[in-house]
């Protein structure tokens, strides 16, 4: 299937503006980029219930989040999705990623707290992964008072956060909790340092670049970093039966599509419910261009839907 056309001429439109490529930039440089983006194409005036600013105990101090309550939500404990922002690790944040949460309120009926753990290169690889974990533990301790129903948690993310997800969802089975009900894993970083045919054949031209993702990867891993390790490579975990059901959201001229999607396999061969949502005409994090493309709504309310009923 060829490339969706309006998404084909949006792409056009952004490539013939030329202007640095997030690869040639500064970490600091490339923030504002990414929240310029988002600012320009995500989701506007999203009505929402409650929204309430957290702040999360961790040993190098505080790790913001944000609660977002559904509209005409209930008083009693709800259901709730963990979210961790995409960005490479490097960039995005929780006001990046504001519209989107606030959707997926919504569309699911859940709480959704989302966690603005802290960026590489600044903080690299383990410190993203430790603030994810300390935010969900201390997330479901504090349940009753964060008005979260802590046996209908779930974790979720799209990109670096849809691996930061799946990476939690694996430790809080390794040790036994927090118990995790549901993964929510939009266009995930499965695996760093392998081949794919998608991240061969869509290195370049779809929204996200090959050069991009390999800038990412080294601003985020120390040098000596194992890359075959499960909490940089969750498709490299030995054994992932066990791991609560996931839906894993791809889009076809995504360089991560294959691994997104050898992930769901390996999780639906060890017996674990998947569902795989295959946007073949779309490119990675296409749910970002909320005022570009009708498909980006459509998909992330299904999404919702999942978590939703996932949670019922």
């Amino acid at each position: 299937m060829p490339l969706d056309p309006v998404l084909k001429a949006f792409l056009d439109q952004v490539a013939a503006a030329g202007g640095p490529k997030t690869w040639e930039m500064q970490p600091g440089e490339a923030r504002e980029a990414f929240a310029g983006l988002l600012q320009l194409a995500g989701p506007k005036d999203i009505p929402i219930g409650k929204v309430v600013n957290i702040a999360i105990p961790a040993e190098h101090g505080e790790i913001a989040a944000r609660s977002y309550a559904p509209v005409a939500a209930s008083s009693e404990p709800l259901p709730t999705l963990v979210y961790f922002h995409g960005g490479g690790w490097v960039i995005g944040s929780v006001e990046t990623h504001d519209g989107l949460c606030r959707m997926i309120a919504n569309g699911s009926g859940c709480r959704v707290i989302s966690v603005d753990y802290r960026l590489a290169p600044e903080n690299k690889f383990p410190g993203p992964v430790e603030d994810a974990m300390t935010a969900v533990i201390w997330i479901e301790k504090n349940a009753a008072q964060l008005g979260v129903d802590a046996n209908r948690l779930a974790v979720g993310g799209d990109s670096a956060g849809g691996n930061l997800a799946a990476v939690v969802a694996q430790i809080a089975k390794a040790k036994g909790g927090p118990k995790i009900a549901f993964q929510m894993l939009l266009f995930p970083v499965t695996q760093i340092g392998d081949e794919t045919r998608s991240l061969r054949e869509y290195a370049e031209g779809y929204l996200l670049e090959r050069k991009t993702l390999e800038w990412f990867y080294a601003h985020y891993l120390p040098a000596d970093a194992d890359k075959k390790d499960p909490r940089i490579s969750p498709l490299h975990a030995e054994d992932v039966s066990g791991l609560p059901p996931a839906y894993v959201m791809l889009g076809g001229f995504d360089p991560l599509h294959d691994e997104g999607l050898a992930y769901a396999e390996k999780l639906r061969a060890a017996s674990v419910p998947v569902t795989v949502a295959d946007y073949p005409d779309m490119v990675h994090v296409f749910i970002y261009l909320q005022a570009v493309l009708p498909q980006a709504a459509e998909a992330l309310n299904a999404a919702a839907k999942a978590l939703k009923a996932a949670l019922a």
